[in-house]
């Protein structure tokens, strides 16, 4: 391979932030697979966020760069899974396996789509330097013939729509919106983009809590709801605390403790078999690979309000924002009942091309 971007590349960032700023190039926020993907004739690398390669995961995109990409390129975008009309991250996670029978099982079973959102070089041209808005165009360009499932990301400049984006795409499973300065040159791996995302809140219950790799102070509070069936469920965790606050927690948290975990709800986290009915920390996983799973387990007494973004099944999907202790709130209140539930969105409706 021999292009003017070479692989391994890491993508350029966003930080948060809380509203839509103004005079920018808006684009719906992807919940997939961040990839930036190589083409030197046949030659083709899909590479991760991190720049570890993801081209063995996804065998028909392989396929699809070929059949549709120029011969020599570079362009960043999204690897996404959609079942249902919605963008379903627990089946593209299922493709990260060593065997590749399973891989290419279920790349016929669930295939993925790309969704091209910039262009870091065409032929033997960087495009690095060149601005947001230049670049968009040579994108726009290179993909008027797109079909599925390559996709050429939806984009504005009016700041209004994006707003509506905002609200009506979450219902497909995106979880906000990107804002692109238009004399943007591409940086790998700096934050120079923005990201608007959900936020709501809700009230959990505390069950335990991992130390921090670190030391002995907390690493993460684990957090559970009741399901319909009165069955505490673990639904994620809250971990973003200042080391003096970690240290804090642990003394705050030790009335509650456990010796005995056999009588906590998720007592038989370490059978694997209990997964399969119910949801607790530690469950087996090809990601954990040898890292340690063992956790605390306290009385699930406490309860606390979190921030989180959205929902994936039945589980937060991204980690939870500590917001205040509610010792006003009984902990068998906690149930998924609370959560808001997104109007529904196809997926298709975000993807259609604009009408020419």
């Amino acid at each position: 391979m021999d292009l003017p971007v070479m692989p391994p590349v890491k993508p350029m960032l966003a930080k948060s932030v809380k509203e839509i700023p103004p005079g920018m190039q808006y684009e719906a926020k992807w919940d997939g697979f961040r990839a930036i993907v190589h083409r030197d004739g046949d030659e083709v690398v899909l590479g991760s966020r991190t720049g570890k390669p993801l081209t063995r995961y996804f065998p028909e995109l392989v396929e699809l760069v070929r059949e549709q990409l120029p011969k020599r390129c570079v362009l960043d975008g999204e690897i996404v899974i959609a079942h249902e009309g919605r963008l379903d991250f627990d089946r593209l996670t299922e493709r990260i396996h060593p065997a590749d029978s399973r891989v290419r099982m279920l790349a016929e079973r669930t295939p993925a789509s790309f969704v091209a959102f910039d262009v870091l070089a065409l032929g033997d041209e960087s495009l690095l330097d060149v601005p947001q808005r230049a670049r968009r165009q040579r994108l726009t360009q290179v993909l008027a013939d797109a079909r599925p499932p390559l996709y050429l990301a939806p984009a504005t400049e009016d700041a209004a729509l994006a707003g509506e984006w905002f609200d009506r795409y979450e219902g497909a499973g995106l979880d906000g919106i990107v804002a692109k300065p238009l004399d943007l040159p591409y940086r790998p791996d700096a934050r120079l983009m923005y990201k608007i995302k959900h936020e709501r809140t809700a009230d959990a219950v505390v069950a335990g809590y991992r130390y921090h790799k670190s030391g002995p102070v907390l690493g993460s509070l684990l957090l559970g709801l009741y399901d319909d069936s009165g069955v505490l469920q673990h639904v994620g965790v809250c971990a973003a605390f200042p080391m003096r606050r970690r240290e804090e927690l642990i003394g705050e948290l030790e009335p509650l403790r456990l010796e005995d975990v056999s009588a906590h709800p998720w007592g038989r986290w370490a059978e694997e078999a209990a997964h399969e009915s119910s949801r607790m920390p530690g469950a087996p996983s090809r990601w954990s690979g040898k890292k340690d799973l063992s956790w605390v387990p306290l009385r699930p007494d406490r309860v606390l309000e979190v921030a989180y973004d959205h929902m994936e099944g039945d589980r937060f999907r991204h980690t939870a924002q500590f917001r205040r202790w509610r010792p006003d709130r009984e902990p068998a209140s906690c149930t998924y009942a609370q959560l808001e539930e997104p109007v529904g969105y196809d997926l298709d409706e975000v993807l259609a091309p604009p009408e020419r």
